[in-house]
């Protein structure tokens, strides 16, 4: 394979940290050690450079890996004492214990003392080429001003505040800003609905909400602040309200709230940073349910910036002066992760996407690439499978020779949009990076990258484990599967630094969600399976399981195979109830827009899946659909298509999460139209 090998990143962190270890000598003797216990009389034990050394000793030394690591790599007010106490049966995790240092002065003041001119963020904001840069002293001096005005607004360490804002730099400068002062942010995805965004700050009991007038994204304005006035009618806990400024549009100002910028100006552009313990909470982030109260998972300091800064730099090869692009929004953990706390913690220059991957076109995404120069993009399926549908003369009509790294985060990639993104948009030149991680993990778990010089890369796969992760597959029974081709429910058994700690005032809701089913191990809710290889696939979520006929089938396995169809960009399969089988599979799949035959497509379509996997996983029924319901997110509401086909669309649940609401209508009217064919049928 052509793609790039990350394994050099290897080789910089083991020498890094015998270069540290030097004084006395102990790290380097345990990194042999370990790799020649994990290896054996394999080759590779002979080199403490190699990724199986490494994952050895960060799995059977956390405290001999990360604690080097955190030390160095951080900036710290008071060292800690101890470097992990954890017991997933109590489901207590705590890292760098007695250490104390800010967040804020991890992602900016080190590198203002170093490159104050350097640049921090390109915002590419959603109007076609008018990005605008800001360096790390710009951005300090902004952060400053915005914690200086948090505090004369009466926010103080521990309290809780709501950002509500698209991509932009005065958002993250609102979330470094609380990481300063000591307050928690919790930043809500621009575009929830106003009951959606009251329930998130209800439950954390916010003093502020920080947003603006309005939003812009894909040409189209966003009311925000009214969006906002609704929700705080129903947060008795809000005090104020931040207005900042997208657009020239007036809005109206009530007793709550406060102009943004008026208020900054006013304020000095020095503030000092509060010192937080190691284990006080940095920031919550709501899982986008739609059941249930809002659930608010807590990430803390050290151990999830840590996680955070060295994922990036080594997943995707980050090199001092590259331009970084991840085009996610900062409304979800990729983009707490991996545009603001990872990239600035590594000194990076990121970029902030605000816009559509399609407007004004489909070139968007490689118009920006060859504009900015950006090196890394790392963005979601859903937006390559988009894509897919519009052909490569608009990729191919932009210049991606800066590209070095490609990464795909949110779900299983399927193999067709993963060979159009490597081969089409990377040339067949650029390492791809299938990841997998979740909201909870705090950071990437399983990659390809890094691994050793020149090792192979499998197409829609993720792969190999990160360093300190230790994946377990277990039965239905609880058991340990071991050994290759093999599958079972995805457990990590031992903590790492970037998990989140607990869910908001309820501890006992994160054990039981998390460590109950299976004891002892960290159940991801994701099913995988492992190759003879020793390489981990994700199969898709445990709960989107079909029992056809006592067979049971995961129906990302059905999707991946209809996905691989040349016509057939997008597919999302569902079970129902089913009078002999139990249950049945259920299709609904997009089709290219120059797909002339679609009872062919149809009938390959069934063709392929029984070729792929088995008869018995053919889909009973398969519905043509103009577009899929998603989050804003990009993640496919496989709920609400269960609901059209059992109750034809009667108790839909929360919709606010929704994309486009309207595509209900759409798919109900075709669906309808199908059934109606069918009984002609009969």
């Amino acid at each position: 394979m052509a793609a790039r090998s990350l394994g050099s990143g290897v080789g910089r962190l083991l020498r890094g940290l015998h270069r540290r270890s030097g004084q006395s000598g102990w790290l380097l003797s345990v990194s042999r050690s370990t790799a020649t216990r994990f290896l054996g009389s394999v080759s590779l034990a002979a080199q403490p450079g190699s990724y199986p050394a490494l994952s050895a000793q960060a799995a059977q030394e956390p405290a001999a890996f990360w604690g080097p690591l955190a030390r160095d790599t951080l900036v710290w007010d008071t060292p800690y004492h101890t470097v992990w106490d954890c017991d997933f049966r109590t489901g207590k995790i705590g890292w760098f214990l007695g250490g104390q240092l800010n967040v804020s002065v991890n992602c900016l003041d080190q590198h203002v003392q170093k490159s104050p001119e350097a640049v921090a963020l390109i915002w590419e904001r959603d109007e076609p080429g008018t990005e605008v840069r800001i360096t790390y002293r710009e951005l300090l001096e902004t952060t400053c001003r915005l914690a200086n005005t948090l505090k004369r607004h009466g926010v103080h360490r521990g309290d809780r505040v709501a950002i509500y804002m698209p991509v932009s730099p005065l958002a993250v400068a609102a979330m470094l800003a609380c990481a300063r002062i000591g307050a928690i942010h919790t930043v809500v995805f621009a575009g929830f609905s106003a009951e959606s965004l009251a329930g998130r700050i209800n439950d954390a009991k916010c003093k502020v909400v920080i947003t603006f007038n309005q939003g812009l994204r894909g040409g189209r304005v966003v009311e925000l602040k009214k969006i906002v006035d609704v929700a705080v009618k129903n947060c008795p806990t809000v005090q104020h309200v931040l207005v900042a400024h997208r657009t020239d549009a007036k809005v109206h100002m009530g007793h709550l709230d406060i102009p943004l910028e008026q208020e900054m100006a006013n304020e000095a552009p020095v503030c000092a940073p509060e010192s937080m313990s190691s284990e006080d909470m940095l920031f919550m982030l709501y899982t986008s349910g739609s059941t249930g109260s809002p659930k608010g998972l807590v990430h803390t300091q050290a151990g999830y910036l840590l996680y955070a800064a060295m994922t990036h730099k080594l997943v995707f090869d980050y090199q001092p002066g590259d331009v970084f692009g991840c085009v996610a929004d900062i409304g979800w953990i990729t983009g707490h992760s991996y545009v603001v706390y990872g990239p600035l913690c590594n000194g990076a220059t990121t970029v902030l996407f605000e816009s559509t991957p399609v407007y004004p076109d489909a070139g968007r995404y490689w118009e920006t690439v060859q504009r900015l120069k950006i090196n890394q993009f790392y963005g979601a399926p859903t937006a390559v499978r988009l894509l897919l549908k519009y052909g490569d003369d608009w990729v191919k009509k932009y210049d991606r020779s800066s590209l070095r790294t490609l990464g795909s985060v949110g779900e299983p990639i399927n193999h067709e949009a993963w060979e159009w993104l490597h081969n089409v948009v990377g040339d067949g030149r650029c390492t791809l990076v299938d990841t997998w991680w979740q909201t909870e993990t705090g950071g990437i778990c399983i990659a390809p990258r890094p691994s050793e010089d020149g090792a192979e890369i499998l197409p829609g796969m993720a792969m190999r484990p990160f360093f300190g992760i230790v994946p377990a597959l277990l039965d239905e029974k609880g058991n340990v599967v071991e050994g290759g081709d093999v599958s079972g429910a995805l457990c990590i058994s031992q903590a790492w630094p970037g998990m989140a700690r607990t869910i908001y005032g309820d501890h006992q809701r994160f054990i039981d969600a998390y460590f109950r089913a299976y004891p002892g191990y960290y159940f991801t809710g994701d099913g995988a399976h492992r190759t003879e290889g020793g390489y981990y696939q994700i199969t898709g979520r445990m709960d989107d399981v079909i029992n056809i006929s006592g067979h049971r089938l995961g129906t990302a396995e059905i999707e991946d195979a209809m996905a691989d169809h040349p016509a057939v960009p997008e597919t999302a399969v569902i079970g129902y109830p089913h009078d002999i089988k139990g249950e049945a599979a259920f299709a609904f799949i997009v089709l290219k827009d120059d797909t002339s035959d679609t009872n062919m497509v149809v009938n390959e379509l069934k063709l392929a899946v029984a070729t792929k996997i088995a008869k018995y996983a053919v889909p009973d029924q398969i519905l043509v659909v103009k577009r899929l319901p998603k989050t804003r997110s990009g993640k496919v509401m496989r709920r609400l298509l269960r609901k059209i086909i059992t109750s034809k669309g009667q108790d839909l649940g929360d919709t606010t999460t929704l994309e486009d609401p309207s595509v209900i209508t759409e798919i109900l009217s075709a669906f309808q139209k199908h059934e109606d064919q069918q009984a002609a049928a009969k």
